[in-house]
């Protein structure tokens, strides 16, 4: 079945339709949500409060730009929601001449999945403002906006994030230099 005619069905409700869809899309999806969440069990209920809102107003993608895309943003905004409601709305900080950290990588230096696995351990604002920005290309403004953060907090937040990955880096090829030597 081709994408227009599943996205069809799914307008009318067609449970099959449905469940082809979620079987399409629902591990790229997922991966998005555990960028935006604290942990696997939330991540599978901003996965699934995503599909909720998909399939509710999937008669409003109107077939400007990508599918997929749009499904994109529904998990990432589903997932940023629940940061909100958990969060509420307020400025921890607020510093706009803190420096911007830069983290170089070398093929080297530490293998994807323990990148991955310290970014999920960043504090969940910190982990939040850098998948936006340096993962998702979002600008300061726009992550200001998506999570009610100024755009000084924002950039005070990646360069946090920046500074504790690039000391756990840098710690973790210490240790490993020396268990070398």
């Amino acid at each position: 079945m081709s994408l227009d005619q599943l996205i069809k069905n799914c307008i009318n409700k067609d449970a099959q339709a449905q469940s082809q869809l979620y079987k399409q899309f629902a591990s790229k999806l997922f991966s998005l949500c555990l960028k935006y969440s604290k942990n696997y069990a939330e991540a599978e209920d901003n996965l699934h409060d995503a599909f909720i809102t998909i399939f509710n107003k999937i008669e409003q993608y109107n077939n400007k730009g990508s599918f997929e895309g749009w499904l994109k943003r529904i998990a990432i905004n589903t997932s940023l929601q629940r940061y909100r409601e958990d969060v509420g709305v307020y400025d921890i900080m607020n510093e706009d001449n803190i420096k911007d950290v830069s983290v170089d990588l070398n093929e080297n230096d530490v293998s994807i999945n323990y990148l991955l696995q310290i970014i999920q351990e960043l504090p969940d604002r910190y982990r939040l403002v850098f998948n936006l920005y340096v993962l998702d290309g979002y600008s300061h403004v726009e992550i200001s906006e998506l999570i009610n953060i100024s755009v000084g907090t924002s950039k005070s937040n990646l360069a946090r994030a920046r500074m504790i990955l690039k000391d756990k880096i840098e710690a973790y090829n210490a240790t490993s230099n020396s268990r070398s030597l």
